[in-house]
């Protein structure tokens, strides 16, 4: 027998509490089976025994009987209400069961990690303690210091780190140090490398100049200011030389050359050039002058006048290769459209000599042969 039917029209929330299953998800899913049923029952259509028996297994027991036409609405209303109150405590139990379960494992893989931790931390204390781990991670720190990241060959080991520790500590490089950096180990000799080098060597000769008052030390002080990026020192050595110690036409054509080098460093093109010239006058079959006025001619776009310094310094003594050192040097610094100038200028003067400027990149390129190791 089908029950009388009390509304004709529900959404999917309001019958869901009409039939007291609001608390089954399955109720407010539309075409899912217990909705079909609820639909059915509102519509007065007859359930099927499969219908029926899918009550039975959710425990709807009020509304199986309510269906079958064994009791009103209203004993419905009353038998189905305590049916719901047990659903919603086994489900609320069920949840707090599951809520208890997932913090027991969260607790226990909290635990899990402390422990693995625990034990990382261990064995890091255990590792770093290792006197061969310490002397490992001091001689990687100190090989990034100096920018050497490349491996290092094994029979170069010993003698490259006894460097880098003896430069550390602010002492000075001996020549054989030097001779080994620059063939042997000339992989090794990074610009980093270079630069403190060349810091210890000008801080020594400033102190031996501040001692002595002896104008060459200044000269040399002033030449590894330079070559360590530090001109501004180079210059306030240099115009603290007292006149009256620059008597010799060589010495002062050497600290000409040399403040006229801090000038180009400093783009003081004008006094760099007027230097130049002074040492070229006082020393006429040096190559230093004229090196540097090449340099300086080049780096201002005078290229023509720049190629006959450098002609002049080959013939007074100069190599090519130094003067290749040079013009890398300003290919290196330069932006892209003068870069560009340059190089055709020179492959055009001499497309065989200078074939090394199509492979030109920044802070990469060396020339052939040896490892580039300063310019003018």
């Amino acid at each position: 027998m089908v029950p009388t039917r009390h509304m004709t029209t529900k959404n999917t929330i309001d019958l869901a509490r009409h039939y007291c299953v609001s608390d089954l998800p399955g109720a407010a899913i539309p075409a899912s089976r217990l909705r079909n049923i609820l639909d059915n029952l509102q519509q007065g259509r007859p359930l099927t025994t499969l219908a029926l028996n899918y009550l039975s297994q959710l425990g709807l027991s009020a509304l199986r009987r309510y269906a079958k036409g064994e009791m009103t609405y209203d004993e419905f209303c009353e038998a189905a209400p305590p049916e719901q109150a047990i659903r919603l405590q086994v489900a609320e139990a069920e949840r707090q069961a599951k809520r208890t379960a997932l913090l027991v494992q969260a607790a226990e893989q909290k635990a899990r990690e402390a422990a693995w931790f625990a034990k990382q931390e261990a064995a890091r204390r255990e590792r770093e303690s290792d006197p061969k781990y310490i002397a490992k991670m001091q001689n990687r720190a100190l090989r990034e210091r100096y920018g050497i990241d490349e491996f290092i060959e094994q029979d170069c080991f010993a003698q490259l780190m006894d460097i880098l520790r003896r430069i550390d500590n602010g002492d000075r490089l001996t020549d054989d140090d030097i001779l080994w950096l620059t063939t042997e180990g000339q992989d090794y000799y990074s610009d980093v490398l270079q630069e403190a080098f060349h810091e210890r060597e000008a801080d020594f000769f400033a102190g031996e100049y501040r001692r002595t008052g002896d104008p060459w030390n200044a000269v040399n002080a002033s030449s590894h200011y330079r070559k360590c990026k530090q001109a501004g020192k180079a210059h306030e050595l240099l115009i603290s030389i007292p006149p009256d110690r620059q008597k010799a036409p060589k010495l002062k054509s050497a600290i000409a050359t040399t403040h006229g080098g801090v000038m180009r460093d400093m783009k003081r093109w004008e006094e760099a050039l007027r230097l130049g010239n002074h040492a070229c006058a006082l020393t006429p079959n040096d190559f230093r002058p004229c090196t540097l006025l090449g340099a300086v001619h080049f780096e201002l776009g005078h290229y023509d006048v720049g190629r006959d310094w450098y002609v002049k310094a080959v013939e007074r003594g100069a190599s090519e290769r130094s003067v290749d050192h040079d013009l890398r040097g300003i290919l290196l610094r330069a932006d892209q459209s003068k870069r560009d100038e340059i190089k055709a200028f020179l492959l055009r003067e001499d497309p065989a000599r200078y074939s090394w400027v199509t492979s030109l990149e920044r802070g990469k390129s060396r020339l052939p042969g040896k490892r580039a190791v300063g310019c003018k």
